[in-house]
């Protein structure tokens, strides 16, 4: 398959690792190039922000691009799980997948050949092997997606699925909201129904979540559940958007924590 563009970030310095507890978990993170990945049904607009945050920081940052797997058709979550694993393209990466993008993280960690050195899910389901996104969600949302699709069976961007004010109360700044939504391609309905492939449930990696909206609530009681840390950062599920700088920082304190 035809590898989608990456937009890599160069690093910058950070603290000094007297800083931070945990020098073998310090020199973990900050060696590791972070795949910041978004959910497929967006763009990558959805983490520009954050990334030039941690890129101050002092990591290397890549966003891939998974825009182009919904027009290559199926399997969608096969070609994505591929271009997430590509962009690790070297030892040690840790994968950060907010959203639709987490149940693709472990497929993809098993790809990269033991380069995924962790996992960070963000506002995310779970993974979902031999489902369905239309299984996991509520019927009546379901039902909602089904009938937005034409006649081709393409449905709308997802910002058009709720609407100008809603969009716009989640991403108050006209400028930030224009450039998301700019991100955001049409969606085949075939993706919604498509299968995950059977596959790792979990990641081999270690995990850690970053809760951001109550809608998640649950999942983050699964991964606490499993061992994994548990950050919580209580404010909006688009809000590496509009808090940038807060969800970084939530970020690098979360990589830290997360075991070797």
């Amino acid at each position: 398959m035809h590898e989608l563009p990456r937009r890599p970030v160069k690093p910058a310095p950070l603290a000094a690792e007297s800083d931070v507890a945990g020098g073998a978990c310090y020199e973990r993170a900050m060696t590791a190039r972070l795949v910041l990945v978004h959910s497929p049904l967006v763009g990558c607009p959805t983490w520009d922000l954050a990334a030039a945050q941690l890129t101050q920081a002092g990591y290397e940052v890549v966003v891939p691009d998974l825009t182009g797997t919904v027009t290559a058709g199926p399997p969608y979550a096969v070609r994505q799980a591929e271009v997430i694993a590509r962009a690790a393209a070297r030892a040690p990466a840790i994968l950060i997948g907010h959203s639709g993008a987490g149940p693709l993280l472990p497929a993809a960690a098993a790809m990269t050949g033991g380069r995924a050195a962790g996992c960070v899910f963000v506002d995310v389901g779970l993974p979902m092997p031999g489902q369905a996104w239309m299984d996991t969600v509520p019927a009546e949302l379901a039902d909602l997606v089904g009938q937005m699709a034409d006649d081709h069976g393409w449905l709308p961007p997802w910002p058009q699925w709720w609407g100008d004010d809603e969009l716009a109360r989640m991403l108050p700044d006209q400028a930030v909201r224009e450039a998301f939504a700019a991100g955001c391609p049409r969606l085949p309905l075939a993706m919604f129904t498509e299968l995950h492939p059977a596959g790792p449930r979990w990641p081999e990696a270690p995990a850690g979540y970053l809760l951001l909206s109550q809608a998640y609530e649950h999942q983050a009681a699964k991964a606490r559940h499993r061992g994994w840390p548990v950050t919580r950062v209580m404010t909006h599920h688009l809000a590496m958007l509009t808090e940038p700088a807060r969800i970084a920082s939530a970020l690098d304190e979360l990589i830290r924590e997360i075991p070797s």
